[in-house]
């Protein structure tokens, strides 16, 4: 069985990063050493883990890596911090310009 991982990193300028891995402790590993100018997280080290969740399929990981990256900050953080009223009510306000949550 495979393992596949959506991870949220917090970089040191407080950015968030999200990616997909199958082996997360070496992919953190990687972005800590810098291995790839190119990367978002390159300039932006140290980087913590902050929040990963496992996946049996390839695609529903990268499935829920497409639907991360399109959250809003608050929402992130709710869900990092496992508020999930929060994130529930989130959600509802989505795309209500008065609530800010979009």
């Amino acid at each position: 069985m495979h393992k596949y991982f959506v991870y949220i990193l917090e970089c040191n300028d407080k950015s968030f990063y999200i990616g997909v891995t199958n082996n997360i402790e070496e992919r953190l590993g990687q972005h800590q050493e810098g291995l790839d100018n190119h990367c978002y997280t390159f300039s932006r080290r140290p980087v913590s883990l902050l929040y990963s969740e496992e996946f049996s399929y390839i695609n529903d990981a990268i499935a829920r890596e497409k639907q991360l990256k399109g959250w809003s900050r608050k929402k992130k953080l709710a869900l990092i911090s496992g508020d999930y009223d929060k994130l529930r009510d989130l959600s509802k306000n989505y795309g209500n310009p008065s609530t800010g949550s979009g």
